[in-house]
């Protein structure tokens, strides 16, 4: 079948941006969705109608505040800290850009340690930075001379910590976060997209002294993935150098306000990540129990690795079966891994009850094939 040829750009891209591709998520429709690491709950009623009551008095034909001044305070208040060291944003993705356009680009290198969050090296690299990946241990944990090895050559201007690590779920030691601050020569960023999952925080290390940020999400947590609200709590003279980057009044009035409410519903939040806590502890038995190899996971979801079956081969069988995961196999050192997010009890029982049945009729992986 002939096909007509693509329409040629009538304006060449950069030069560095043809070999980029975008950061995408398979959008299948699906009885259950568990791939995309959201809360399976929706915000409390509570919530809702205090949100709804108040939007009624937002002043719509003007301008929101452009320093999201209560926003800030608010999450300031939660975390013991001035609001001169809070950066509010659009999600967590658009706190990391506005990092790296500050402190990264075009004669500067950002270090990460793969695996991890595609988009710190994908934001680094559309903000013209060399990106520089050191490797975790086989078992994924980060090893500290690894860590001093590769900043030292590399000099980073940024040097990304995820922790819990996406898409493996492990939890940074805090001996190892020292290690990182007291080695890396420039800024020093922790992702802490799941931080309320985990058994610790950098929040706690954060200091004006000390060149270190931790960033955060409303999205998982705060069962606001739709609101698009995320933020960083750092040293006063960062944000600073933040709000010279960010577009003029780029949080809307709708979604500061989402944000100062969600903040009054604290206790809420803690009794939702109690239960998918729980019930990740029973997803990772039940995947131990159909004798898949599971990473251990200090985040709302778990990867595992499927070790005699072909990964992509079962991940077709769960989506006919009706459930979406996240295929990870063919990213660099996930060969054979599926992540899936920890959803409610049944769709995490429909899960392993649809992996079982996958895993029966899904074909061995050849042992000589490569990924």
């Amino acid at each position: 079948m002939n096909r007509e040829p693509a329409t040629p750009d009538l304006v060449a891209v950069r030069d560095d941006f043809r070999a980029l591709e975008g950061y995408h998520s398979a959008q299948v429709d699906v009885d259950v969705r568990l791939n995309t690491n959201e809360s399976p709950f929706a915000p409390p009623p509570a919530w809702l109608d205090d949100y709804r009551a108040q939007l009624a008095d937002l002043a719509w034909n003007r301008y929101p505040d452009r320093a999201a001044t209560e926003l800030r305070a608010a999450i300031a208040g939660w975390h013991g800290v001035d609001v001169g060291q809070v950066f509010a944003a659009n999600g967590s993705n658009e706190v990391l850009q506005t990092l790296l356009l500050a402190y990264a680009g075009p004669g500067r290198t950002v270090v990460v340690f793969e695996p991890t969050y595609q988009m710190h090296a994908q934001i680094a690299r559309i903000t013209g930075a060399t990106v520089v990946a050191g490797q975790r241990n086989e078992d994924f944990t980060l090893d500290i001379d690894e860590v001093r090895q590769v900043v030292t050559e590399a000099q980073p201007a940024v040097t990304f910590v995820c922790s819990p690590n996406n898409p493996t779920g492990m939890v940074e030691s805090p001996e190892v976060l020292d290690a990182v601050v007291e080695t890396a020569p420039g800024l020093v960023v922790v992702d802490e997209a799941y931080a309320q999952f985990s058994s610790w925080s950098a929040l706690e290390r954060v200091a004006e002294d000390r060149p270190l940020v931790v960033t955060r999400t409303f999205s998982k947590t705060w069962s606001m993935a739709a609101a698009r609200l995320g933020y960083l709590v750092g040293p006063s003279w960062v944000v600073a150098q933040l709000e010279k980057v960010v577009l003029p009044y780029h949080l809307d009035a709708a979604k500061q306000l989402a944000g100062r409410l969600a903040l009054r519903y604290v206790d809420d939040m803690e009794r939702r990540v109690s239960q998918l806590v729980e019930e990740r502890g029973r997803v990772t038995v039940g995947l131990s129990d159909l004798g898949v190899e599971v990473f251990p996971s200090g985040a709302n979801f778990v990867l595992f690795r499927l070790a005699d079956h072909d990964a992509v081969a079962v991940w077709k069988s769960l989506v006919d079966q009706g459930v979406l995961v996240r295929d990870c196999s063919g990213w660099g050192r996930l060969d054979g891994c599926l992540r899936v997010t920890i959803g409610l009890p049944a769709e995490n029982d429909r899960f392993l009850a649809a992996l079982a049945i996958a895993l029966d009729v899904a074909p061995a992986r050849s042992t000589g094939a490569t990924r």
